[in-house]
């Protein structure tokens, strides 16, 4: 068996670890409680999803996080059912990932991670809230981070991503 003459070298081994995940802010308002309406209404559920990622002080450590905005409106009306605004972190150790592909590994991947946490999370919130429980729709998030490319290609901007 020949050794490796000219063949591709092999891909570095990726290491992921969740070395933790919290809530870093939220906000919950039933303004429907608040405004004393009563009876049964259809919500209309809006759902913004916004994502980040840094590097953190340890060696090979990042944060991401999740952040959503949901507002239940209800259905043929503009009267708000209630608002939840929350930012989900999560703390990761990631070593092997080369440079020019970490940047989607912490937009993609690491949200990947931490998703049913949060999905859970607003599941149990909404539903102590006096709502029927929401149960988030899984995430795309390939399609967020090449829809936030084109967006800041199409505006001309000066920070270029690799895809």
């Amino acid at each position: 068996m020949a050794e490796n003459d000219g063949a591709a070298p092999q891909a570095p081994q990726i290491k992921m670890n969740v070395m933790t995940q919290y809530i870093r802010d939220m906000s919950f308002e039933n303004i429907l409680a608040q405004k004393g309406a009563q009876g049964e209404v259809q919500p209309d559920v809006k759902i913004q999803v916004n994502l980040d990622a840094k590097k953190r002080g340890a060696e090979n450590q990042y944060e991401s996080a999740i952040k959503l905005n949901i507002t239940s409106k209800a259905k043929g009306g503009e009267d708000v059912l209630f608002v939840l605004e929350i930012d989900y972190v999560g703390i990761f150790q990631i070593e092997g990932v080369p440079e020019d592909q970490l940047h989607p590994f912490l937009l993609i991947e690491c949200p990947r991670m931490i998703f049913p946490f949060l999905r859970r999370v607003v599941s149990d919130i909404t539903r102590d809230g006096g709502f029927p429980p929401l149960n988030l729709e899984t995430i795309d998030f390939v399609a967020l981070y090449r829809n936030e490319l084109a967006r800041r290609a199409q505006a001309g901007g000066t920070q270029k991503l690799d895809a």
